[in-house]
């Protein structure tokens, strides 16, 4: 089938708009017509040189759609059915098998390679030439997808579906990693460093869990003010030379709970130090950098966790966020602003520069 994609051919090059031939659905796959899809820093990863997924390849990892073709060996799914696209995972290894997909086993061949575990694409392109098609296990910066059924949830035909996708990675990662990887509780205390889409889905579900000091901290005042409408207490400049002491006097001495989403060392350093004794600090996405922690800044009971995806199983988690953006409790839709697809390069600026939190690319 002749599809549209974004297709990114070189490292430092832009995304370009190309006629692409998308393969047929083979068992136990899906094809999804895209409605819309998230950008997000991930989608970046492909222009770090010598990263293991290279040009040329179709990224987009959030998308949302309606089924077009069911492979054979798919079930619970249909034809016309509504999806949010999510993370792959094999689903029969120990921690796929134990609820915690977002750990498989095969995470990263699955998910940040481009290509399948047995190195196929389905995607070629003009000149009959493999593109990498499988950037977590979607690529959805394309008209059209295969997909795995089994990283596909089915949604409401009644929801804005163009909307959707950012909650099958993004909002799902910041959102789960306060509600199900640290478990904040209410009354409690957190500091968020960043306020991207992450850092932001994640002050919204603090609000959610009933924290009672919800702090986030970053360089951008925008993003400062829009966490305080979404819930944050309190705001800080991340350059501010008297964070740490700020964070410890509005915490009590401490916050129970920190999470990372910059991936910055420096960083990281400031948000287990922002713990009081027995918190927890959270860490998402890939750390840039060597990361040393001091002896002392663990010695006091604080403990240091990786999150992938927000621990979430998005088949459970993803509808549970539906259900609280329509009871007005989680309103994700104010960090989107939509692009058309043949726009994916203005999008990946306006994610750069900090202009837009959450760009969703709408193919035309």
């Amino acid at each position: 089938m002749l599809i549209k994609a974004a297709v990114l051919r070189a490292h430092d090059k832009p995304y370009q708009i190309e006629d692409v031939e998308l393969a047929e659905p083979g068992p136990g796959e899906i094809r999804v017509r895209i409605a819309g899809a998230g950008m997000c820093h991930s989608d970046l990863l492909p222009r770090v040189p010598n990263y293991v997924a290279k040009p040329p390849i179709i990224t987009g990892h959030e998308g949302s759609g309606v089924i077009e073709a069911v492979g054979s060996g798919v079930t619970g799914l249909e034809l016309g059915d509504h999806v949010v696209l999510s993370f792959d995972s094999c689903r029969s290894c120990t921690n796929c098998q134990s609820a915690q997909s977002a750990y498989c086993d095969t995470f990263l061949a699955r998910n940040l390679v481009g290509f399948g575990v047995d190195g196929s694409t389905p995607v070629t392109d003009a000149d009959d030439k493999p593109v990498a098609a499988r950037w977590f296990g979607q690529s959805s910066f394309a008209t059209h997808v295969l997909a795995s059924a089994r990283n596909a949830v089915r949604v409401s035909k009644d929801l804005p579906l163009e909307l959707l996708g950012p909650l099958g990675c993004g909002v799902q990662t910041g959102a789960g990693s306060v509600l199900l990887a640290l478990d904040v509780r209410a009354a409690s205390s957190i500091v968020v460093f960043g306020a991207g889409g992450v850092g932001l889905s994640a002050v919204m579900a603090a609000k959610v869990a009933g924290a009672a000091t919800i702090v986030a901290v970053d360089l951008n005042p925008a993003r400062l003010e829009l966490a305080r409408e979404l819930g944050a207490t309190h705001t800080f400049d991340g350059a501010d030379e008297n964070l740490a002491a700020a964070l410890r006097e509005v915490t009590g001495g401490g916050a129970h709970y920190s999470l990372d989403t910059t991936g910055l060392p420096a960083v990281i350093s400031t948000a287990i130090r922002a713990l009081r004794s027995t918190g927890t600090c959270g860490l998402v996405g890939i750390q840039r950098g060597e990361l040393v922690i001091d002896p002392s800044d663990l010695a006091v009971g604080r403990t240091v966790t990786g999150i992938i995806e927000g621990s979430a199983v998005p088949q459970v988690f993803i509808p549970q966020l539906i259900a609280l953006w329509e009871q007005g409790l989680f309103p994700f839709d104010r960090l989107i602003q939509t692009f058309p697809l043949d726009r994916i390069n203005d999008a990946e600026q306006a994610t750069l520069s900090g202009a837009v939190v959450k760009p969703v690319l709408i193919p035309a």
